[in-house]
């Protein structure tokens, strides 16, 4: 079996720890004018891929980090951020308004936990099932 260059190892740690690929090409020292494109082949290497999975792997085993626990982490992190808190004036009155917590903290969240779901951008439509949505009004005997 063919085995990573050490520049290609550095490229797999940065990645790893950015998830930034064009950014973890010029980290390890690849010299491109075309970053992308690097980045893009290196990342194309199944041997790549493997060394990224047994690292990640390895990262979460010596943590002893579940997926559930990171998950559930990410989705309180969200909730609580993106809750709405009253808006106050200078003098600590309510003003009748609202707004989100922490938006940028709560909309990080998500991003992380659909990137740790799987969730990829370029996905099709017909990969989404449409929700069914039942109301009292189209309930029938048979369904309740």
């Amino acid at each position: 079996m063919k085995k990573l260059t050490n520049q290609q190892k550095k490229f797999v740690t940065e990645y790893i720890k950015t998830l930034n690929s064009e950014l973890s090409v010029q980290r390890a020292g690849y010299k491109s004018k075309d970053l992308k494109a690097v980045a893009e082949e290196l990342l194309a290497k199944d041997i790549i891929i493997q060394e990224i999975n047994k690292q990640i792997k390895k990262q979460m085993t010596s943590l002893s980090v579940n997926k559930g626990y990171v998950i559930q982490k990410l989705l309180r992190i969200a909730e609580f951020s993106l809750e709405e808190e009253d808006i106050l004036d200078k003098d600590g009155n309510y003003t009748g308004k609202k707004k989100l917590r922490d938006t940028s903290g709560g909309l990080k969240a998500l991003e992380s936990l659909c990137k740790y779901l799987g969730f990829n951008a370029e996905m099709s439509d017909e990969q989404y099932k449409p929700a069914k949505i039942i109301t009292i009004s189209n309930l029938d005997d048979e369904k309740i």
